[in-house]
């Protein structure tokens, strides 16, 4: 190969996620499945959840009426687009689960595998 960004597209070095970072879909592979006589279907590899025990928790947030979680990510992971982060360290795999009652508690953690003080 004598196109140098290629060859370090090719040996994985470059970032080449169609997703943006704060996408819970960024670093998941697209790959196709091949048909006879068919065009390719192209699809996301699958993303597992990691376990609410990955992440540092930061604080706690008791959820008042009329919180949402959009503004939740935002007010404390500074953009919205990353209420998926409070789903996955609190194992939400509804959202609306972690605001739909008044007082319940949820973590603000550090993303997974961001050591927190007692694990550094």
């Amino acid at each position: 190969m004598s196109d140098p960004l290629q060859a370090l597209l090719a040996a994985g070095v470059l970032n080449t996620s169609p997703f943006p970072p704060n996408s819970r879909y960024h670093g998941i592979a697209v790959t196709t499945l091949a048909q006879t006589n068919q065009e390719p279907i192209a699809y996301l590899k699958r993303r597992f959840v990691p376990p609410p025990e990955n992440f540092a928790v930061v604080q706690q947030h008791t959820i008042m009426q009329g919180d949402r979680l959009d503004n939740l990510a935002a007010h404390y992971l500074g953009d919205a687009e990353l209420y998926w982060r409070l789903c996955d360290a609190n194992g939400a795999l509804r959202p609306a689960e972690l605001t739909e009652t008044a007082g319940t508690r949820i973590a603000i953690t550090l993303p997974e595998g961001v050591p927190g003080v007692s694990d550094a």
